[in-house]
């Protein structure tokens, strides 16, 4: 089967080990929203949908409910939101989002990742031309009208929607607006009743790069030790899929 073909079983393998990692990064985007608005999710939007996206990937109820206890002690940590950019191999740009509580640490770790699986870290801004920051939002199509929806949304931002098959086959409709429209869009999908699965501030490539099967196993192991550490809460790279 060829050395890919066992590296993207290994992937898949890992992706159903990361549910802790991904609760516990969960739980820290709760902590930094009630930090920023307060402990109620009726008034703190950002924390609404922290909440609404923990629900989506079934973190359980009494892990949100003591995030959000958590976060009302003085005692609980701040963290600081930082962004790294580079390059992996194969000319591949690789942006990562932080949240820490020890800027020393969270950057040596970004750095030696870099280091070790032959990419180097660069400049604040440097892949800005490559990386654009949108809101998506997905939800349960179901039998709603789609076409007519986009007309409803046009007022709320909305530049995308369309429909793609999510990790279990089923589909989903994802809409697309620019980043300073997210808190429109959410107000809006509200009001129409209409329950998202995610609703998340994320960076689109808006240019890829091709890359063999081969090289994509040297890519992904700087991608996977960046998103086994506990400060990072994203990773984005822009291999042509």
């Amino acid at each position: 089967m060829g050395r890919a073909f066992e590296f993207r079983k290994e992937r898949k393998f890992k992706r159903w080990a990361k549910m802790a990692v991904q609760f516990t990064r969960l739980g820290k985007e709760i902590v930094m929203a009630v930090k920023a608005g307060g402990g109620d999710p009726n008034t703190n939007s950002r924390l609404r949908t922290a909440v609404q996206n923990a629900k989506a990937v079934n973190m359980p109820k009494d892990r949100v409910e003591a995030a959000i206890k958590r976060a009302t002690s003085r005692d609980e940590k701040d963290y600081e939101e930082i962004v790294y950019e580079g390059y992996a191999q194969h000319g591949v740009a690789i942006l990562v989002e932080t949240a820490t509580d020890n800027l020393n640490r969270t950057v040596a770790n970004v750095r030696s990742y870099f280091t070790k699986y032959g990419g180097t870290l660069g400049k604040t801004g440097s892949l800005d031309f490559i990386f654009s920051r949108k809101s998506v939002f997905t939800f349960d199509p179901g039998d709603r009208d789609l076409e007519e929806l986009e007309f409803e949304l046009i007022d709320a931002g909305l530049e995308d929607l369309f429909v793609e098959a999510d990790e279990e086959g089923n589909d989903i409709a994802v809409i697309h607006t620019a980043f300073e429209d997210f808190g429109k869009m959410q107000k809006t999908l509200e009001e129409k009743g209409i329950e998202t699965k995610s609703a998340k501030l994320e960076r689109i490539a808006q240019s890829t790069t091709p890359v063999t099967e081969e090289q994509a196993v040297d890519v992904f192991k700087i991608i996977d030790r960046l998103e086994e550490d506990d400060d990072v809460q994203a990773v984005y790279h822009n291999m042509a899929e």
